[in-house]
């Protein structure tokens, strides 16, 4: 799938279409959370912000709805797909009305599904394309591209992300517990130097004087 890196989370309870829709979207170069519960994806969308989120609506505690309705009771504007075997017009009127962007009925083809999210989380930014431009770095959001004074360089999801976080702050400064939170995303095992490994993976793609210390801090980009 194209397009920028989304922090994904799952809420589904059936374990063997789960995996396979986690694999799905890890292997589009995207991170996912997964969980079964309402309750559990309530908690997490307390505490960590999401890009997208695919909502199974039959859940062993409760309706999938009841998450979404939470969403958008706090103003929380983040893209939901539902995903469900019910498929009574009514039903996806009741979602749709919720709140949700998106629905797709199972079984559904995992390569729409990318399409979907896809043409979601565009309407999501706002724009079809999106750059990011800084001095002699340009970082093209929907096809996942970074060109270093005009010359592509190729990034691994990881590297990917690092960039993207701190691209999106440029001048700022991202601290290294929201970078620990990107990459535990992927999976990624986080151990006391794990973003200053990343960190030095990109200095030495895009130039070391461009990603600078704020020690005690974080990160900032030039």
């Amino acid at each position: 799938m194209s397009g920028v890196v989304l922090r994904v989370l799952l809420v589904e309870d059936d374990q063997v279409l789960g995996e396979a829709l986690r694999d799905h979207v890890k292997a589009a170069g995207h991170a996912v959370d997964w969980f079964k519960t309402v309750g559990d994806a309530i908690a997490a969308t307390d505490t960590v912000p999401y890009g997208l989120i695919l909502l199974d609506l039959r859940l062993p505690d409760g309706h999938g709805l009841t998450l979404l309705r939470k969403l958008r009771g706090r103003n929380d504007p983040t893209p939901v797909i539902i995903l469900t075997a019910h498929d009574q017009v009514s039903d996806r009127i009741e979602g749709l009305n919720a709140g949700a962007d998106d629905y797709l009925i199972k079984p559904f083809n995992l390569d729409e599904l990318t399409a979907r999210m896809l043409a979601v989380s565009r309407r999501y930014e706002g724009r079809s394309a999106s750059i990011i431009r800084l001095p002699g770095i340009e970082i093209n959001q929907t096809v996942r591209s970074v060109s270093v004074d005009g010359q592509l360089i190729t990034l691994s999801s990881r590297e990917w992300a690092v960039l993207e976080k701190l691209a999106e702050h440029p001048g700022g400064i991202v601290s290294k517990p929201q970078l620990h939170e990107t990459l535990y995303a992927f999976g990624a095992e986080i151990e006391s130097n794990t973003v200053e490994v990343y960190i030095s993976r990109l200095r030495k793609k895009i130039g070391h004087d461009r990603i600078e210390t704020v020690r005690g801090i974080g990160y900032t980009i030039r």
